[in-house]
């Protein structure tokens, strides 16, 4: 697409004029129009904009998808709106205006942003299949990505199948240089798009090429990705955003396999992704065979589907299924068939969905890798309990160390009214990842009186005074405790 170069500097300027922002959208949607829109539903938000004013005309042309008439889109879009119609944004008809493109404020903790992507479909029910070469927006797995991406300051991040390019949006606000990489050529005009319509061109590369061709050589601090990890049969079509054409879960394993030879050391890559539940093989022990020796690995999976779940889901976002507006029920079910047979014949059990981070350590002493099934509520966002793992799984844990309790950790105990003592303790995180710990009387006494004053083999040898045990058999047996409490983020490094 030829565009002009001042055309994203200039349209921002019209946004910015409109207060076209998340934060002032969701006041003139209000509650109830603005929730029935995230269910993409627009009658409500068309009863609640039609006062006529900017912000109320972008709401309208851009989110509610409906037409507006040509004088109220140039007074909200004054002067561009031949220009945004030539560059492919919008489409004019005799007295109306109407949007091919989704401009839509974001916001998330600090970051605030306008992505232009491809129109939201199916809003009302109005059936509306995507295209293969079509560019997702704003979703939920953009979002969770960016709550799972670390913030730390560093000198170059990959934004591996960029689609629109949010998480190179999110990148550039902490790194000196962000490449961005996809093989949709519309994606990476959006992902351009979007850089310079938010005033960070000079920060963001987009290149075109498959996964890490573009960037052969090269290495990076981060690596940020939500691949196309949807596991289908190959049936001739395919949706560029989300099937890689890679049989089953091969892409998300070429990454895994791929990236360490791409990070600098201490350099993290973290992947929002689906996985094969096999049949035969425990999850976890069949994503482990996929990690390497150089990095340290942390993979939680978040999330199960069974196989008719799955495919349900995924003929639901491509506008199959009849509750979408598809109209060829027959097609629908020949579709389920052929996907459900598919995983069958694979021997998948279930898919996983969940998150894998990687960091490359740079040492000679092994890799700490941990996989966990985590379907629990956690605090978003997650990428501070993400870095703090890392930092407990290689902290050195000895006699001499000093600990602290962390301060959201509390105790809770069960047991029958009035025993004298409880029959389970179990140590529960408040924030982070929310973990939960059963202990017995040792750990529980060491965990209360971790307060960095005393030594982990002074409360020890302590603790095993108070129960008339051994110490050395005490010190023997729950050193090793106290690693795994640091390394689960109990107990801290007084020192850290």
């Amino acid at each position: 697409m030829n565009t002009p170069t001042d055309l994203p500097a200039r349209l921002r300027a019209a946004l910015e004029q409109a207060d076209f922002t998340y934060d002032s959208v969701a006041e003139t949607l209000g509650p109830l129009a603005h929730a029935a829109l995230g269910r993409n539903e627009t009658t409500p938000g068309l009863r609640r904009t039609t006062g006529g004013s900017a912000l109320e005309t972008l709401v309208r042309l851009f989110l509610l998808q409906t037409t507006v008439p040509v004088e109220r889109a140039e007074a909200a879009l004054p002067g561009l709106v031949d220009e945004l119609a030539v560059a492919g944004l919008l489409e004019q008809s005799v007295g109306e205006v109407a949007a091919r493109m989704d401009v839509r404020p974001y916001a998330a903790d600090e970051d605030h942003f306008w992505v232009v992507s491809d129109l939201t479909p199916g809003l009302d029910g109005v059936p509306q299949r995507v295209g293969s070469d079509y560019v997702l927006g704003i979703s939920p797995a953009s979002s969770s990505l960016a709550q799972l991406t670390l913030r730390e300051s560093v000198g170059r991040s990959l934004d591996l199948g960029t689609g629109c390019g949010v998480q190179a949006l999110h990148l550039a606000g902490h790194s000196g240089r962000v490449v961005a990489t996809d093989v949709n050529r519309r994606a990476l005009w959006m992902t351009r798009f979007n850089a310079a319509l938010n005033g960070i061109a000079d920060r963001v590369e987009a290149r075109e090429g498959s996964f890490f061709e573009p960037v052969a050589d090269e290495r990076f601090d981060l690596i940020a990705t939500n691949p196309p990890f949807v596991i289908s049969p190959a049936t001739g079509e395919r949706l560029v955003y989300r099937d890689s054409g890679l049989p089953g879960d091969r892409v998300v394993e070429d990454i895994v396999r791929t990236a360490p030879a791409h990070l600098t050391d201490g350099g993290w890559c973290q992947i929002l992704a689906n996985w094969v539940i096999a049949e035969d093989r425990p999850w976890d022990e069949r994503l482990g065979g996929w990690l390497g020796e150089d990095c340290d690995a942390f993979v939680v999976q978040r999330e199960v589907l069974d196989p008719a779940a799955y495919v349900e889901l995924w003929l639901k976002d491509a506008g199959h299924h009849p509750s979408t507006g598809a109209r060829d029920v027959d097609d629908y079910h020949a579709r389920y068939d052929t996907w459900l047979s598919w995983l069958e014949e694979q021997g998948v059990e279930g898919v996983g969905f969940g998150w894998i981070n990687l960091r490359k350590h740079g040492r000679t002493d092994g890799p700490r890798q941990e996989l966990i099934e985590w379907p629990y509520d956690v605090e978003q966002p997650i990428a501070q309990a993400i870095g703090a793992w890392a930092d407990g799984v290689r902290a050195e844990v000895g006699p001499a160390s000093r600990l602290v309790l962390r301060e959201d950790v509390l105790q809770e105990t069960q047991g029958a009214p009035g025993a004298e003592d409880p029959a389970t303790v179990v140590l529960r995180q408040q924030r982070g990842l929310r973990r939960a710990r059963q202990v017995d009387t040792v750990e529980g006494a060491l965990a209360g009186a971790c307060d960095g004053e005393l030594t982990v083999g002074q409360l020890l040898d302590a603790i095993s005074d108070v129960l008339d045990r051994d110490p050395a058999e005490i010190r023997a047996t729950y050193l090793p405790s106290a690693r795994e409490l640091v390394a689960e983020g109990f107990l801290t490094l007084a020192d850290a």
